[in-house]
């Protein structure tokens, strides 16, 4: 058994010949890429690929893998340089029936074993989909409906960031993720925390004590790879061990969660969009105290607040620790210019976020981004809260 670093929720901008997938991605984020940063610049072991149901993605993959450096295996995955598993995923907008009867939509990631297998889920998604070229186009099937073509095709269901308002079923669709699955509710072993939400907040909902939270990027551009990533302990890299430590089977297990401080992610706390206010009001509120609008984003801290069925967050005994993680993107001082030179003399970001000493830091960069990098590997960073789309920020 050995530990290794996992991030299981990665887009895809374009195709190699330029075709859009994910439209609000960065055009530099293809498959060959996206596996080059995770064995070049980010030390993630395991990454996954969540756009590998787009045709012109699955064109990409199989050209990847007669350029010899990948190969497929039995246990599922693709392995590059024979040290970066790549798991190939499709994340799903499923149609559901929201809050008070109105339309709700949530996003879910799927993952499959072998090639073959999302290119069959592919073939009938695009039955549901209308372009199924395209990332994360709304579907007409339900998450309850999901789980049983996602079986047909041996993958698994995973509900993607469960709190965000607009995309997830917490956010937008239902009090209760029992309300959606029903009794396919035990099918449902992991869910993604999201960037504006952690382990504490989660676990004020009881029907969540027996998932594993996962804490992945969503990752959009290249550099944003790993920005939340997991710790596990596995046998070896592939689909299949990786299954078993998100159902805790054999002795694998998540070791760590590794996620923003909620207060960054950029749907923490209420937004009014008509003063451009964050709210944070102890009590949850849908008018905005200081203009009087009503047109208000709601944030995940207070959609918690309101569904949440604990007077305190408890965590099960087996939940692993949920450790802050500043990403160095967000730490004032480091740009494109100094992240180059860290990688220069430290290899990976999970180097220098992990092992890299202050003063082996305050040598290359000095003290000032040194010791703003140590306080926020340490939990000491001041943060100005993220809300209706906007990002928290670290302060200076």
């Amino acid at each position: 058994m050995y530990e290794i670093f996992a991030d299981l929720h990665v887009h895809i901008g374009r195709t190699e010949n330029g075709k859009p997938v994910k439209i609000t991605a960065a055009r530099s984020l293809n498959f060959a890429n996206i596996a080059k940063e995770c064995y070049e610049r980010k030390g993630i072991q395991v990454v996954g690929i969540i756009d590998c149901a787009s045709p012109y993605v699955i064109e990409d993959i199989e050209n990847f893998l007669k350029t010899g450096e990948a190969y497929e295996i039995e246990e599922g995955g693709i392995i590059y340089k024979d040290e970066i598993c790549i798991l190939l995923g499709s994340e799903v907008e499923t149609s559901e029936e929201g809050r008070n009867g109105k339309a709700g939509a949530a996003h879910n990631i799927c993952f499959f074993p072998h090639l073959q297998d999302i290119k069959a889920f592919s073939n009938e998604m695009s039955r549901h989909i209308k372009n199924i070229t395209l990332s994360t186009q709304r579907s007409d099937i339900s998450g309850y409906e999901l789980i049983d073509i996602v079986e047909k095709y041996h993958g698994i269901v995973i509900p993607a960031h469960i709190f965000t308002p607009h995309k997830s079923y917490y956010g937008n669709c239902t009090d209760r993720l029992a309300y959606i699955f029903k009794e396919k509710l035990d099918k449902i072993f992991a869910v993604e925390l999201g960037l504006s939400s952690d382990t504490e907040l989660a676990d004020e909902i009881t029907e969540l004590e027996t998932k594993t939270f996962l804490t992945n990027s969503d990752a959009h551009s290249l550099p944003k790879i790993a920005r939340e990533y997991n710790k596990m302990l596995v046998e070896e890299i592939s689909f299949q061990e990786i299954v078993k430590a998100l159902k805790g089977e054999d002795g694998r297990k998540i070791l760590a969660n590794y996620g923003l401080d909620p207060k960054l992610g950029k749907y923490h706390r209420t937004y009014c969009d008509d003063c451009n206010q964050t709210i944070e009001t102890k009590e949850p509120v849908e008018i905005c105290p200081k203009c009087g609008g009503k047109n208000i984003t709601f944030g995940v801290f207070d959609r918690i607040e309101l569904i949440k069925d604990k007077k305190e967050s408890k965590s099960p005994a087996n939940r692993p620790q949920y450790i802050y993680q500043v990403p160095l993107s967000f730490i004032p001082g480091v740009g494109n210019k100094v992240m180059d030179k860290l990688l220069t003399h430290f290899g990976t970001e999970m180097n220098i976020l992990h092992k890299t000493t202050k003063d082996d830091l305050e040598a290359v960069v000095g003290d000032k981004i040194a010791t703003a990098i140590v306080k926020a590997r340490e939990g000491k960073a001041q943060i100005q809260a993220g809300g209706g789309g906007i990002y928290g920020k670290v302060k200076e």
